[in-house]
């Protein structure tokens, strides 16, 4: 270690200590209250900003609507949160599993419910820790219990890596953008009309 001299001779320069990096094994799991609401929909937040496209305004709509739409479905008994915590009770990651309404099928998925993986996030300083994994693992131990023969999900560009490892496989689903499809009717009629009125007039 390098030494400094002094006028009362030489002494010993101290590093800086590093910040100590988070480490799984001291974090723990658990079902969120109705008091966990605001972490819940601090990290739901943060996965939209995370995935882009939406605007603050946009944002802040969003986050009346779902912390209503939590509550709602808190006392309905569908919604089951799960927060990562560290030893001070800092959050680190979070996800709900949403016992959603569902249609009747013939066979083994004929009942009215079916589990929805929803709003993963975990805070920047906690990632690559495995703890989305270890959210969903609990969750599939959940849904396995209680006799659910599937788990659904949407998985964006950041969480598929984390799901295929977990078993999860693209399903048949398709869906038509309504709004998108609108739009571009919109635009052909215009072009339609601009075409019959002939080239536009410049000055």
């Amino acid at each position: 270690m390098a030494r400094r001299t002094t006028s009362r001779g030489p002494t010993r320069t101290t590093r800086p200590r590093r910040a100590r990096s988070p480490r799984s094994d001291r974090i723990t799991l658990r079902r969120t209250t109705v008091a966990d609401i605001p972490v819940l929909v601090r990290h739901r937040r943060g996965m939209w900003e995370d995935i882009g496209g939406r605007s603050l305004r946009v944002l802040d709509r969003a986050d009346v609507t779902y912390r209503r739409w939590v509550r709602k479905e808190i006392r309905a008994g569908r919604f089951l949160g799960l927060l990562a915590e560290d030893r001070d009770g800092r959050p680190a990651a979070s996800g709900v599993l949403w016992i959603a309404p569902a249609h009747p099928r013939p066979g083994p998925f004929s009942r009215l419910t079916a589990p929805y993986v929803m709003s993963m996030y975990t805070e920047p300083e906690f990632r690559r820790l495995g703890l989305a994994s270890r959210l969903v693992q609990w969750m599939i131990r959940y849904t396995r219990s209680r006799g659910y023969p599937r788990l659904y999900l949407n998985a964006s560009r950041y969480g598929r890596p984390v799901y295929a490892k977990l078993g999860f496989v693209d399903g048949n689903e398709m869906r038509l953008d309504l709004q998108a499809t609108r739009s571009r009717r919109r635009r052909a009629g215009g072009a339609r009309a601009r075409g019959r009125r002939g080239p536009a007039a410049f000055p």
